[in-house]
């Protein structure tokens, strides 16, 4: 996947801005250029499944947790959804795009490429024109959130035409949904109900490390930061490396950093990922003279991962932080930092 991702982000890009219908009649005929958006949607999509289940006893905010991942219609550009709906078989305007290994809409029998007709309460409403929109997508996700987080889900389904109805049996989760930003940058970020994650991570990062960033976003959400640095009146943006509001963010971000650390063992990682992360050439060039001061230097973050590892080889995973999601940020943020 890694050799042909930066020729796909050129791709999925050009169709997903709509630049032309010349450009959607060459990407329209490559379904390598859709099997590449699935597989990188998926690889995303498993990271967060078993994090957000792994971890759902340090969470309060819960949902079930049942391995599929969504798309619409409504995703893509106008011009291309005829193509998008033969590859994907798209019946409907809402689909499976992919099912988690071992999760339970894989045993219940929910396959790839099926259409949802009717999830638990929520129907699906009919395929309608306009700009490509994301908001069927988090329109259904919220709902799905809302349901009671083990409680069984009846879902109907159009497979090759042919309706069919399973029951899925979830099991808690994290209440976070995970979304594959495509472009060749590296971004991420959680804002309370979602982590985004760039592709460019995968042209970067190789194997599992590209799961440390996904699990210091969901740590975000877990502890409520965007929530509670708001409250702390912190401002976001070009203003969050300066005056107060640098102290509010580097507390926040190291805390994250360290219950990253705890979350990624309880999910069963490798016990050093994280400060093989850290000490990875794009990791330590990003924390030079262009990163915010909102951030910390990557020495500090480094040190961090290798006494909470150090931690959790002695006594186990535990829940840094947690217990104070509720609590002001103070802004306090160097005696997050271990000395050397």
């Amino acid at each position: 996947m890694r050799c042909g991702v930066r020729l796909f982000h050129l791709l999925l890009i050009m169709v997903l801005a709509a630049c032309g219908t010349q450009v959607y009649a060459q990407a329209a005929d490559d379904s390598a250029l859709f099997e590449g958006f699935r597989a990188a949607d998926m690889r995303l999509a498993e990271a967060g499944y078993r994090l957000s289940t792994a971890n759902a006893a340090l969470c309060d905010r819960l949902e079930p947790g049942h391995g599929i991942q969504i798309h619409t219609l409504d995703q893509y550009a106008q011009a291309l959804r005829p193509a998008v709906a033969a590859h994907f078989r798209f019946a409907g305007a809402l689909a499976v795009e992919g099912v988690v290994a071992g999760s339970p809409a894989e045993r219940a029998g929910v396959r790839a490429d099926d259409t949802i007709v009717r999830f638990g309460d929520i129907l699906i409403a009919p395929q309608a024109d306009g700009p490509p929109s994301s908001d069927r997508l988090v329109a259904f996700w919220r709902g799905v959130a809302a349901l009671p987080p083990g409680a069984p889900i009846r879902v109907t389904l159009l497979r090759g035409g042919a309706p069919l109805t399973v029951t899925i049996q979830p099991v808690p989760a994290c209440r976070t949904r995970y979304e594959l930003a495509i472009t060749s940058a590296l971004e991420a970020s959680a804002n309370g109900e979602m982590v985004r994650i760039s592709s460019g991570y995968y042209d970067v990062f190789e194997g599992d490390l590209v799961v440390v960033a996904v699990a210091h976003e969901l740590a975000h959400n877990i502890l409520r930061h965007r929530e509670r640095l708001k409250a702390a009146g912190a401002e976001f943006g070009l203003l969050s490396g300066f005056g107060r509001n640098m102290g509010f963010f580097r507390q926040a971000e190291l805390q994250a950093d360290t219950l990253a650390v705890h979350l990624l063992a309880r999910a069963g990682y490798p016990a050093d990922l994280a400060s093989r992360f850290r000490q990875h050439p794009v990791a330590k060039a990003r924390s030079g003279m262009f990163q915010s001061p909102s951030h910390p230097q990557w020495r500090d973050r480094l040190r961090v991962a290798l006494a909470e590892e150090a931690r959790i080889a002695a006594n186990g995973p535990g829940a840094p932080f947690v217990a104070e999601r509720d609590s002001p940020l103070t802004g306090n943020w160097r005696p997050l930092v271990p000395k050397p």
